[in-house]
């Protein structure tokens, strides 16, 4: 088998320590040398092994992703001579019956030496703040929900069925009404007279719901769960100024993220810090899908796709991509939303949630790649695409209900109508047209064409009139129609 790397190392990374093997190629009859020795995982012995290694003439450094007990290695080892390759330990399972630090080890380094490992994306320093920060965050929001949902089982306990009236039990009202709970007011009636705007209108259901038997062991528990709560809070507030300080450096990439309809900022923070914000890293959109895990498997075997599956991604990229699918799938008039309902239909919402994850970062590859903006199809696009099949499918559909449907013609259609024949005038009169402009409530004759072209070669790119549909003529054909 070739060999990439004649001089190799492998490390098997533990808690206190990493058996590491140097693998040495040689010429004629020396052979192949392999030494392991054994290094602790204090910051010293680290940087002694890097010197060590560099002594060695190691060309290349290929460790196992072992929770975080690799970082200290691999945060050492980055800065010196020689490649440092992280790998799934997914990708690098060793023989069955030969599992061993030792023999581990030996076996990272046999397949670094002949390129048979692919290293996995470890992002730069920056980023690598960025995400600490992202992963905390996300990590104190989760925390807090929890603690909301225990409030929540408190109440139950104590018979107040606060939840069922109110969306947010932790909102100004939810809140307010917890205070005086937690203060010794009891009357249902003062209680939900603390509510504020358009909470008042359900005062009468919150008035049951506010009667229970709320005691003072709950009132106790209660200012526990509220305390915790305020905590979450406060470090959330204090990891989004934070933020807002470190991604400044790629704001730009932010403000081009968040044009795509569902990503808010924090999600944007979420997808650069995950991401890295650096397309070149994956040669395609197809790379980055790949990688995060929302595109198909592949799983064929004789002839038959076993599975299409997705592979396991980064959880917290996919985590954010979720909230932000959900929140496209229910927007209005969205090329988003119209790719939901369309894979919704035949393939169920979970499917269809992932196919809308998997369109963002298509998105948001192609966009931070040429730096462009965020350009929406319309939620029409695929009705656009192929009319006549739109129109059959919804006269199939009419007639299963028992529907006898007669089409006719509107306005709008003659005028699209209208739009074919002045091309094709435009055409015989010698000028080349891709696009015009045409009102869509009016309706023009063939030899109108000419006075129409003119109108769009003095606008040179602005819509005529209201409800107008976009289309240009080339600027080169301008002094054709002058």
């Amino acid at each position: 088998m070739e060999v990439v790397h004649s001089r190799c190392a492998g490390l098997d990374v533990s808690k206190r320590d990493a058996k590491v093997c140097v693998r040495v190629v040689g010429g004629g009859r020396a052979g192949t040398t392999s030494t392991v020795t054994t290094w602790a995982s204090v910051t010293n012995q680290v940087l002694a092994l890097r010197e060590h290694l560099i002594a060695e003439q190691v060309t290349l450094v290929v460790m196992e992703a072992t929770g975080d007990y690799w970082k200290p290695f691999y945060y050492l080892l980055e800065d010196g001579p020689f490649e440092v390759m992280l790998v799934n330990a997914r990708h690098v399972k060793n023989l069955p019956g030969r599992k061993t630090d030792v023999s581990d080890a030996a076996w990272l380094a046999q397949l670094g030496a002949h390129g048979l490992v692919r290293g996995s994306f470890v992002p730069p320093e920056p980023i690598r703040q960025l995400r600490d920060l992202t992963r905390t965050r996300t990590t104190m929001v989760r925390a807090r929900a929890k603690e909301i949902q225990r409030l929540e089982k408190l109440l139950e306990d104590a018979g107040i069925k606060l939840s069922s009236v109110a969306s947010d039990i932790t909102g100004v009202s939810g809140r307010a009404m917890l205070e005086a709970l937690i203060a010794g007011q009891r009357d249902p009636n003062e209680l939900a007279d603390l509510a504020k705007r358009r909470l008042r209108s359900k005062i009468p259901a919150l008035t049951e719901a506010l009667t229970g038997r709320f005691a003072e062991h709950h009132a106790f528990l209660a200012r526990l769960h509220l305390d915790v709560i305020d905590q979450h809070t406060h470090v959330v507030a204090e990891l989004t100024a934070r933020i807002e300080v470190v991604i400044e450096p790629f704001r730009g990439a932010r403000d081009l993220i968040i044009t795509i309809p569902g990503i808010s900022t924090l999600v944007a923070d979420v997808i650069i810090a995950e991401t890295g914000a650096d397309m070149s890293r994956f040669p395609t959109a197809g790379h980055l899908t790949s990688w995060a895990g929302t595109c198909p498997g592949s799983n064929e075997s004789a002839g038959r796709v076993k599975s299409t599956k997705t592979r396991p991604g980064n959880p917290y990229l996919k985590g954010a991509l979720g909230i932000a699918a959900m929140s496209a799938a229910h927007s209005n008039g969205t090329y988003l939303a119209a790719k939901y309902r369309r894979v919704a239909s035949r393939r169920g919402p979970v499917k269809a949630i992932v196919a809308v994850e998997r369109v963002m970062l298509v998105a948001i590859w192609n966009m931070l790649t040429n730096g462009v903006f965020y350009e929406d199809l319309g939620g029409d696009y695929y009705t656009q695409r192929d009319p006549a099949k739109a129109k059959q499918r919804a006269l199939d559909q009419l007639r299963q209900m028992g529907y006898d449907v007669t089409l006719n013609l509107t306005n709008t259609a003659v005028g699209q109508q209208d739009l074919t024949s002045q091309r094709d005038t435009l055409l015989d009169l010698g000028i080349e047209v891709d696009r015009i402009y045409v009102d869509h409530g009016l309706t023009h004759t063939p030899t109108s064409a000419k006075r129409q072209s003119l109108r769009v070669a003095s606008k040179r790119g602005q819509a005529i009139g209201q409800g107008c549909e976009r289309l240009t003529i080339p600027a080169s054909y301008a002094a054709m129609v002058s």
